[in-house]
């Protein structure tokens, strides 16, 4: 029970990688972690989301929405999952404001205990505030690789990299390397 008292957000819309999503469902709550699943309720007490490849559901009833600081800083970790859930949590109705889910890890970004975890597409997210982590040394996608440029970043040529209380992963396939590390810095805590 490595992680025993540890929280852990991550966040969930449809098309998400199935396989990453099931891996952290057992993995973290394996190592003793509190996991809880945050998104956009849109006014709705739960939500189902489906995945890409088999369409598996997944039940939601947890939003970052109104978050109070106080419950956000009671999280050691903030995951942005691959897929095309960053893609569908960018979404904003009002084209002149920063997207609800980006403006939630620009927060989280403010707090420099809460790990924030970003793989794969997920860097997405990032785009309407990428001054938050212009800079900074990451990896993504090899589709993205020009994006993360754009934004400022510091493309690294691995599976996993770790920047302070930023940690990236390639892709959603390397979701054990990514938990392993989060898992660690978690520990280490």
């Amino acid at each position: 029970m490595r992680l025993k008292n540890k929280k852990i957000g991550i966040l969930i819309e449809s098309d998400y990688f199935e396989e990453e999503i099931f891996y952290y469902q057992f993995r973290f709550p394996e190592e003793g972690a509190e996991l809880h699943f945050l998104t956009r309720l849109w006014g709705q007490d739960e939500l189902q989301f489906h995945g890409h490849e088999y369409k598996a559901p997944i039940q939601c009833n947890e939003s970052f929405e109104e978050m109070s600081d106080e419950e956000l800083n009671s999280y050691d970790a903030i995951i942005i999952p691959s897929g095309i859930v960053a893609d569908r949590l960018r979404y904003s109705e009002d084209v002149t404001q920063i997207p609800p889910a980006s403006q939630f890890m620009k927060r989280a970004f403010e707090n420099e205990n809460i790990i924030k975890g970003i793989i794969c597409h997920g860097m997405w997210l990032m785009s309407p505030i990428s001054d938050v982590i212009r800079g900074r040394r990451v990896t993504v996608h090899n589709n993205l690789i020009s994006d993360a440029r754009q934004y400022g970043l510091e493309y690294c040529n691995e599976d996993i990299v770790v920047d302070g209380d930023l940690v990236t992963g390639r892709t959603g396939g390397h979701c054990n390397l990514f938990a392993a590390k989060i898992i660690e810095i978690l520990e280490s805590k």
